[in-house]
């Protein structure tokens, strides 16, 4: 049935918001500088030519062959863990922080927290918090939703637990693409105080092939470095002072 002419300008506006709506929300749950569901950060300030490597999904069986490449140009990174893979391979999670760098927390199971509820996030933080504790000696202090979703309950649970949330200024997509692709995707969006986010596992994977960042890692930390540019753990990166 058509809908007649005198309705229409109601209709249109209530789509207009509808959509505007959406767009809101689309922003708040995925946008990298957006802060509705918790405090976040998304790059350090723009003065200083530092940046900061991130490592998402880890421990991994191959987590050492990033440590050995950051080792060899004695650069640190932060590794945003997940407690589950942490259970599996604690001896891999103690090295990183064995080895100076900075661990955070990427929840205990990695799952997508649009539509959960606010304690099953919660849990998700709390635990994994546990288990990083307790098994490398670590408390983090920052906190990496997986996949980037913030959802209701994150704001909370983040503040019980005293944790930044950290998003990224450029993603690899080093889940998907090879070494070249990676390289140039992430040297072409890097700029002073940029959030650099890769991969060191595939989720909650057993012996994930990480090839790919492997050798894009080899080939951007010399990069980076001829470039002038200095590595630095995320809190180092937003608070240089402490």
């Amino acid at each position: 049935m058509a809908v007649p002419q005198e309705y229409w300008p109601g209709s249109v506006a209530v789509a207009s918001g509808v959509c505007a709506a959406s767009g809101l929300l689309a922003w708040a749950v995925r946008g990298r500088s957006a802060g509705v569901f918790g405090p976040s950060v998304w790059r350090g300030p723009r003065d200083r030519r530092a940046v900061a490597l991130t490592f998402d999904d880890g421990p991994s069986e191959d987590t050492p062959r990033i440590l050995e490449i950051l080792a060899a140009y004695k650069i640190p990174a932060t590794f945003f863990q997940i407690g589950a893979n942490v259970e599996r391979l604690p001896e891999v999670a103690r090295a990183v922080g064995a080895a100076g760098h900075a661990i955070g927390n990427h929840s205990y199971s990695h799952p997508m927290f649009s539509l959960r509820s606010a304690g099953f996030i919660g849990r998700e933080l709390r635990h994994a918090q546990e288990i990083i504790e307790d098994r490398t000696g670590v408390r983090p202090k920052w906190f990496r939703a997986p996949y980037g979703v913030r959802w209701f309950g994150v704001g909370a649970a983040q503040r019980r637990l005293r944790l930044m949330g950290v998003m990224w200024t450029v993603i690899g997509y080093d889940w998907s693409l090879k070494a070249d692709a990676i390289v140039k995707r992430v040297a072409g969006g890097v700029t002073n105080g940029a959030i650099v986010c890769l991969h060191d596992a595939r989720e909650l994977w057993v012996n994930p092939d990480i090839g790919e960042t492997v050798e894009a890692v080899r080939r951007l930390v010399p990069l980076l470095l001829d470039q002038g540019y200095r590595f630095e753990t995320i809190g180092r990166l937003i608070c240089p002072t402490n």
